[in-house]
C-alpha cells in the first residue's frame, strides 16, 4: 500500500488497517466477493456512517457535506441515498435465537444437573421438571420446539437419547453452518472493533480490550497455553452468562433497559513468518 498522501497519524492507522483487513480480504476472495463488489459496499458504508455519525445540529448531512467527509462523488452519493434502506436490514438469523436458548440451558438452575452442567431434557417436561419444549418457549413462543429440535439435530448441536434431548459440547462453540458463523463474525468482530475505536478516539470511558502475545514458542508450549486458555476462558464465559441471564430477566421490562454488552474470548496461533519477530507483548 502506498504511503503517499497520508500524514503521520493516518499512516499509523493505515498500517493497522492493512494488518486487520488481510484475513477479511482472504475470506472475501475465497467466497467469490470481488474488489468491484467490495468497493461498492465500502461506498455505501462510508455514506451510511457519515449519515449516522457526522450530522451537524441534528440535521442530516447534505450530499456536499458527505462528499467533503468521504471523497465519494456526488453522483454516487445521490444514487446510493436514493436506494434507501432496501436490502440493508440486519441479517436476521436463527443464530441469535439458538444462542439464547443454549445460554439458558447452560445457566438456568431448572436446566442444570447436580454438577451445574446442562442436563438431559425430556422433549416435553413432566411435573416440575422443565423439558425441551419449555426451554424453547421460555425464549420465544413464535417458533415451535420441534422446528428447533429438527434443525439442531441436522447441525449436530444436540442428539437424542431415548426420549431425552442431550446438548453436545460443540454447541458451546456454535454450529458449523456458514450462515451462522458469518453472523457471529459480523457481530463479534464489530463489537471488538467498536471497543478499540472508542478507546483510540477517547470518546467514552475506556472499554476492556486486552490481550497476551508471545512468540518464539514451541508447538508443545503453544498447545499447553491453548489448553489453559480454553479452560479458563470457558469458565469465565459460563460464569458471566449465568450472571447475565439473572440480570436480563430482572431488567428486560424496565424503561431504562436500553444497554447491551458483549464479552469475547479468542485464540489465534500460527508459525512465525519472520524469525526476527521475537517480541512479547502483554496488553493490560
Amino acid at each position: 500500500m502506498s504511503k503517499n498522501g497520508y500524514n503521520k497519524t493516518q499512516l499509523a492507522l493505515v498500517k493497522a488497517i492493512n494488518m486487520l483487513c488481510k484475513p477479511l480480504i482472504r475470506l472475501l476472495i475465497e467466497k467469490g466477493i470481488t474488489f468491484p463488489q467490495f468497493r461498492e459496499l465500502m461506498k455505501e458504508l462510508y455514506i451510511e456512517v457519515a449519515d449516522e455519525q457526522f450530522s451537524l445540529d441534528d440535521k442530516k448531512p447534505s450530499d456536499s457535506r458527505i462528499f467533503v467527509l468521504t471523497g465519494i462523488h456526488r453522483k454516487d452519493i445521490k444514487r446510493i441515498r436514493q436506494l434507501g434502506e432496501q436490502d440493508n436490514q440486519q441479517i436476521t438469523s436463527s443464530a441469535s435465537l439458538s444462542g439464547e436458548i443454549i445460554a439458558r440451558w447452560s445457566s438456568m438452575p431448572e436446566y442444570l444437573d447436580d454438577k451445574g452442567k446442562p442436563r438431559q431434557l425430556l422433549k416435553s417436561g413432566k411435573g416440575n421438571d422443565a423439558g425441551f419444549d419449555q426451554l424453547v418457549s421460555s425464549v420465544s413462543k413464535d417458533v415451535r420446539s420441534r422446528v428447533i429440535l429438527e434443525e439442531w439435530l441436522r447441525l449436530n448441536i444436540i442428539r437424542l437419547k431415548d426420549d431425552y434431548v442431550v446438548l453436545n459440547k460443540s454447541a458451546f462453540v456454535t454450529n458449523k453452518e456458514f450462515k451462522e458463523m458469518a453472523y457471529y463474525l459480523g457481530h463479534n468482530v464489530h463489537d471488538h472493533m467498536a471497543s478499540c475505536v472508542n478507546n483510540i478516539l477517547e470518546e467514552d470511558e475506556p472499554m476492556l480490550e486486552r490481550s497476551v502475545y508471545y512468540s518464539c514458542l514451541t508447538e508443545n508450549s503453544v498447545n499447553k497455553l491453548n489448553a489453559i486458555a480454553s479452560k479458563q476462558g470457558d469458565e469465565l464465559l459460563q460464569y458471566l452468562n449465568k450472571q447475565a441471564i439473572k440480570l436480563y430477566d430482572a431488567d428486560k421490562h424496565k424503561n431504562d433497559a436500553t444497554y447491551r454488552m458483549r464479552l469475547g474470548v479468542y485464540w489465534y496461533q500460527t508459525q512465525l513468518e519472520d524469525s526476527s519477530d521475537s517480541s512479547k507483548e502483554t496488553k493490560q
